[in-house]
């Protein structure tokens, strides 16, 4: 006596062993499949079933249809749909046949027109009749093709008679899929997942303790940001300087470079795409590009009577973007020439990015409202309307996505496909005099990470809001 299948006894005998069956023949264990429906009694398929397998196969295109009328868990739209595809191949065969265009018209008018569907496909057959170039050029007697419509014919009939190849893949990947999503602290790579246990994260798999302390800057640090590799990390402070830390084995972070030579506070560091040299933002100052490796300043970006406050590479290395202090953008090539300076109507441009593409500017219009410039001809192509006065804003890694920080303490989380809009909202974070910034984080940019004028750093999960 079979026992029981799962404790809710949901599951059908007769269906958990088809499925399983199927599952076996996709992975090419034929023999253990044959196996299992002769120990079972449970075939996979019915009797018609594997008759109009063999037919088709067989170009038997007479009898096809003649079986497929016996199958009897057909709906009316699926029965006209099949024999519509085994009656076309039935046409092309007379067709094909010397002296037997007759027979072909007589299929089209007597069998494939009363379907009444797919009228354009009528009147292309009924073109080759009189026109045959069309159809020669097709190899509808080959296995291969014979093999194609069989699988075409096998798509029209519903799951209970014909079993998708990956049912069973289908069924485990959404069980993976609930799990995930039912995982508060969700924090792993899905090649991470397995299938032996109930998928569940622990706490211990977010950032919750401090690892270590790092303290070198002798007045407020404004900007951190890690190298792509995530080999370093680039700090920027209100002392006047920089400094390029290193990622050892095993996530310590140790000094590796002090930037000096800025004479204001920088505002702001920008990593080169190949993580080998990095932008330095003096505030209402000069641009410095360094040698990330020996620590060296390459070159000064400056220009007579205006100062920079936003720095920023082209996804290419080729080019830097910088804001100013008269409201403009100016672009640079590596070696300090000037490219391109244009004016908008913002507010001082103290936030910038490039999307990956390098096709929009992303960048602070106004007091409430983020413009996405397009990079050739530098006009607006959508802008992004917010209810407060917006404080900094975060680009996505797939820039898909743009978090954007308010003075009113809050964090909206805007999707860019498409018309923007927003697609969640995070509190509980404290501002009154700060900057504060937010950035995604964790295993597929799962989380949100918020930093807090109560010394709190807040976690925000993407998916719950």
């Amino acid at each position: 006596m079979w026992r029981q299948l799962a404790q809710k006894g949901v599951i059908k005998r007769n269906e958990y062993v088809r499925i399983i069956t199927r599952a076996l023949y996709s992975l090419n264990y034929n023999m253990t499949a044959d196996l299992l429906q002769e120990e079972s009694r449970i075939p996979l398929d019915t009797s018609e079933v594997k008759l109009l397998q063999k037919q088709v196969l067989d170009g038997n295109w007479e009898e096809s249809v003649k079986t497929l009328c016996t199958i009897s868990l057909l709906d009316k739209a699926t029965r006209s749909l099949a024999s519509f595809l085994i009656l076309e191949q039935k046409f092309l065969k007379f067709l094909r046949m010397d002296n037997n265009v007759l027979d072909a018209l007589n299929v089209l008018r007597k069998e494939i027109v009363p379907l009444g569907i797919n009228l354009n496909r009528v009147h292309e057959l009924a073109s080759w009749i009189i026109s045959p170039s069309g159809y020669r050029n097709t190899d509808q007697d080959t296995e291969s093709a014979k093999s194609e419509i069989l699988k075409k014919l096998l798509n029209l009939l519903p799951p209970s008679l014909v079993i998708p190849p990956t049912r069973l893949e289908s069924i485990v990947e959404e069980a993976l899929d609930l799990q995930r999503g039912a995982c508060l602290f969700h924090n792993v790579f899905d090649s991470d997942l397995s299938l032996y246990p109930d998928h569940q994260c622990g706490r211990g798999r977010l950032p919750s303790s401090i690892k270590q302390i790092l303290q070198v800057h002798t007045d407020e640090v404004w900007f951190l940001q890690f190298s792509h590799d995530g080999k370093y990390l680039a700090s920027s402070s209100k002392d006047q300087s920089a400094i390029i830390w290193q990622v050892m084995d095993g996530g310590k972070v140790s000094w590796k470079h002090t930037l000096i030579g800025h004479q204001k506070p920088v505002l702001t560091v920008s990593w080169s795409p190949d993580d080998n040299q990095l932008l330095t933002c003096g505030e209402d100052e000069v641009i410095r590009r360094w040698d990330a490796n020996l620590g060296q300043c390459l070159h000064v970006y400056e220009k007579i009577g205006v100062g920079f406050i936003s720095c920023a590479w082209s996804p290419d290395g080729r080019v830097i973007l910088a804001g100013m202090t008269n409201k403009s953008f100016s672009l640079w090539d590596v070696n300090g020439a000037e490219l391109d300076c244009w004016e908008e109507n913002t507010l001082r441009i103290s936030e910038m990015a490039i999307t990956d593409a390098r096709d929009m500017i992303v960048s602070i219009c106004r007091g409430d409202t983020i413009v996405f410039l397009d990079w050739e001809e530098k006009r607006c192509r959508k802008l992004i309307q917010e209810e407060e006065v917006i404080t900094s804003f975060s680009l996505s890694k797939d820039n898909k996505f743009l978090l954007v920080n308010l003075t009113n303490q809050e964090i909206h989380l805007w999707s860019l496909e498409g018309y923007p809009q927003v697609v969640a909202r995070y509190k509980g974070h404290t501002r009154s005099r700060f900057i504060i910034r937010s950035c995604f984080g964790g295993c597929e940019e799962a989380f949100i990470a918020s930093g807090s004028e109560d010394a709190q750093v807040l976690l925000f999960s993407r998916s719950r809001s």
